[in-house]
């Protein structure tokens, strides 16, 4: 959802503690109506929920090409998940042995045209197009494949791969019907196909939108799981609006109010004070999931407890180095690897106080397929 987040400032949480042990999920009942949907859910959350998956991704590749540079041109550089590609390309670089520069956009039109602006006029070997649609910048965009300087993005258009407009070698991100898909499949487990359940979405923007339909369109295959009301709050106004809205809620729907789902995870960072005063425990209903970036706040308020039980998280380093390799590929003439990582739930239990999601196996594939670790040794140039 870094996409979606131009002109919305992520926002912290507020941090609780809890010495209770979190209350266990509604009991599953027998009157769901849904037993071919809740066993599905369940088999697709047990897969997502495992802490230790095989890497499934690419283990053949181009190997190292020297000397090469890379500009990432950031959204911004406080968005928790443009901070964590940046932080996995910076740390890829150092493997292969090439030099990266990062440009913030600090979050506005005018400073990403700008920074975008600056990272052609410098002829990098490539440019990271970081969580920013780059229709925004297609003068700039237009520039570059002039240049012949091709570009990758994290989170730039809606789908993953290849993209004929606007350019790019590769975008990359999860598929959003598998990240929607997840978490209406987490509700429907987590309630034993009994809820009743209200979703977050910003309708103004239309990848918000299309996330929130598809998770309206796989709860209702489950008629337990009772869709309550679909809120509609602009990301910009998530601090201000949502408090308002969660206490009308409550007093709407009261205790059948049992899940939520949100297209990001801000909206349980700012749900959460009207949730306390109205005295409902951190760890209790209604039980919400973030179909987002998983940032570290979403993080600590799972590991808590604190009116936050699962995310959705992008896997931000290893799409840090996906984007090196999907360069190395562009530079030695091979396709785009078309690899996108499946989707993961974190959990209190799961998680094991965690700040990201960091799936095992990747660093030791790419540098595999690069060529060993002998590249190392030249470091970071800058």
């Amino acid at each position: 959802m870094a996409l979606v987040l131009l002109l919305a400032a992520p926002t912290g949480c507020e941090r609780g503690s809890s010495t209770r042990p979190a209350p266990p999920p509604p009991p599953r009942t027998a009157t769901a109506g849904c037993p071919g949907a809740l066993a599905r859910a369940g088999a697709a959350v047990r897969r997502a929920q495992s802490a230790d998956p095989a890497w499934n991704g690419p283990t053949t590749g181009p190997r190292a090409v020297p000397g090469k540079s890379l500009v990432y041109v950031a959204q911004s550089m406080t968005n928790p998940g443009v901070a964590g590609t940046v932080a996995g390309v910076r740390d890829a670089a150092r493997v292969i042995g090439w030099s990266v520069r990062v440009i913030d956009g600090q979050g506005t039109p005018s400073g990403i045209q700008a920074a975008f602006s600056q990272a052609v006029t410098l002829r990098p070997s490539g440019i990271v197009v970081g969580g920013f649609d780059p229709r925004l910048t297609s003068r700039q965009v237009d520039r570059a494949d002039a240049a012949r300087i091709p570009l990758v993005g994290w989170h730039a258009v809606a789908a993953p791969g290849p993209s004929a407009r606007p350019r790019l070698f590769t975008n990359i991100t999860t598929k959003v019907e598998d990240v929607a898909g997840i978490s209406a499949d987490w509700v429907i487990d987590h309630s034993g196909g009994d809820a009743g359940v209200v979703v977050f979405t910003d309708a103004s923007i239309p990848f918000a939108r299309h996330k929130s339909d598809l998770i309206k369109k796989r709860l209702a295959t489950c008629p337990g799981a009772r869709l309550l009301a679909e809120e509609n709050i602009p990301l910009p106004d998530t601090s201000s609006r949502t408090p308002q809205e969660v206490s009308s809620l409550l007093a709407r729907f009261g205790d059948a109010w049992t899940h939520s789902v949100a297209i990001n995870d801000v909206y349980f960072a700012d749900a959460a004070p009207a949730l306390r005063a109205a005295r409902r425990k951190g760890g209790g209903a209604p039980y919400n999931i973030g179909a987002g970036d998983g940032d570290p706040s979403a993080f600590e308020r799972v590991e808590s407890r604190q009116f936050q039980a699962a995310t959705v998280p992008e896997p931000l380093s290893q799409q840090g180095w996906q984007a090196v390799d999907e360069f190395n590929r562009a530079f030695s003439g091979a396709p785009a690897s078309g690899y996108v990582m499946p989707v993961h739930i974190a959990t209190a239990a799961n998680s094991d106080g965690a700040t990201s999601w960091d799936p095992p196996g990747y660093r030791e594939a790419y540098r595999r397929i690069w060529g060993g670790d002998a590249s190392e040794s030249k470091g970071n140039r800058r």
